[in-house]
């Protein structure tokens, strides 16, 4: 018989390598498997709040921050800039950590296995199936088969665990397209700075971004009009691809146009409540696989790291039957007004960038719902707009 596991995650991303590692420090005997080889690339902007280390206990910024962004420069088609900081004076909370995805991961990664989680790499998902005795077996594409209790699906926007266990069979899913861009820092730059990140809102239902990291630009543009897991919509990489040289362009950032490899990624936008795990609770999604991106921004690196760790407490608590309904009260109040102030800032982005991003606290306030400490229900309630959002939003669909 195969060695049986208390849970198997599947996925080695912030969601599954979370979930591990607080599985592990409760004593769970705990396998994470990941399909490629780590460390293995993962395209992403790679933004997130400071306060994720209130997330993780342990997390060392040192391993795998490259800048940390205090400030946003925001345009319109490149022109109407306006920059301002994200804190207030004394306060660092709402600054934005700069990742490379590959050494992120692999440090959460890495304090999963310090924790006693066992970590197998190279190890792509073929079948998760019922194996009796109230138990799940997970067998992968190189024949390896294993046994657990419980199994935590984290591997990303097309995962195969939530089609395995029919859950999500209709996904909505935004395009996004980057390019990363070497960059010296010591030659100095007009408007370039490592801690300033920009933000161009002309993008047709999206938006376009420069983030700075220690070596390279990720420069890239998403568009965040409702699409489905089949991948009809009408984004194309030569819209967005417009935008990336059309930063390089205004910015005057060195780069060969010809030489630029680009990568494409769907991003997994919040689509409202619906089930996360199997009846019986033996298989659970988190992150990207749950489609946890918040709708306004397109984060999910901070939403997958607090959807692993709370996937592991409701195992613990032996409420897995109810995850749908815990995963829902943690994350369907904000995500669900942030939709709705999505529809609206998309479909109106001019009157928005002018009298919400270009407004002198709009950049703290931004900076505060990226940190958690506002919540996107109170913007919601607040905007003088709201009726006429409403009939917005019923339009936009």
């Amino acid at each position: 018989m195969s060695e049986i596991f208390d849970v198997i995650v599947c996925g080695a991303g912030p969601a599954g390598a979370t979930a591990a590692l607080m599985c592990a420090r409760a004593g769970m005997k705990t396998l994470l498997l990941e399909r490629r080889t780590l460390p293995r690339y993962k395209t992403c902007g790679g933004g997130m709040p400071v306060t994720i280390r209130g997330i993780v206990d342990g997390l060392t910024a040192d391993a795998f921050v490259e800048s940390t962004v205090t400030h946003l420069r925001h345009t319109w088609n490149f022109r109407s800039a306006h920059l301002a900081p994200l804190n207030q004076e004394g306060d660092d909370s709402t600054s934005l950590w700069m990742v490379q995805r590959s050494i992120f991961d692999n440090a959460l990664t890495q304090m999963a296995a310090a924790a006693g989680a066992e970590v197998r790499d190279t190890c792509p998902i073929r079948l998760v199936e019922e194996d009796g005795n109230f138990l799940v077996r997970v067998t992968t594409q190189n024949g390896d088969i294993f046994s657990a209790r419980h199994i935590i699906g984290a591997d990303g926007a097309t995962g195969i665990v939530a089609k395995i266990a029919q859950l999500r069979p209709v996904r909505t899913h935004a395009i996004a397209l980057e390019a990363e861009i070497p960059f010296d820092w010591k030659g100095g730059h007009e408007t370039l700075r490592p801690h300033v990140a920009h933000l161009e809102y002309a993008v047709r239902q999206g938006y376009g971004w420069v983030f700075p990291k220690e070596h390279h630009l990720s420069i890239g543009a998403g568009m965040f009009g409702r699409r489905t897991a089949d991948g009809k919509g009408d984004a194309s990489k030569e819209e967005l691809s417009r935008w990336i040289t059309g930063y390089l362009k205004t910015l005057k950032i060195p780069a060969d146009v010809s030489k630029i490899e680009y990568h494409g990624h769907p991003l997994p936008i919040w689509n409202g409540r619906e089930p996360l795990q199997t009846w019986n609770g033996r298989v659970m999604l988190v992150g990207d696989a749950a489609g946890l991106v918040n709708p306004l921004f397109g984060d999910g690196i901070s939403y997958a790291c607090r959807s692993g760790k709370l996937a592991a407490q409701t195992l613990l608590d032996g409420k897995s039957a109810e995850w749908s309904e815990i995963a829902a009260g943690e994350f369907a109040p904000d995500h669900d007004a942030a939709l709705k102030i999505a529809q609206f800032f998309y479909l109106m982005p001019r009157l928005c960038y002018t009298l919400g991003v270009k407004h002198p606290r709009g950049t703290h306030l931004a900076g505060r719902l990226l940190n958690g400490t506002l919540r996107y229900e109170e913007v919601l309630d607040r905007l003088p707009w709201k009726k006429q959002m409403t009939a917005a939003v019923v339009t936009w669909k």
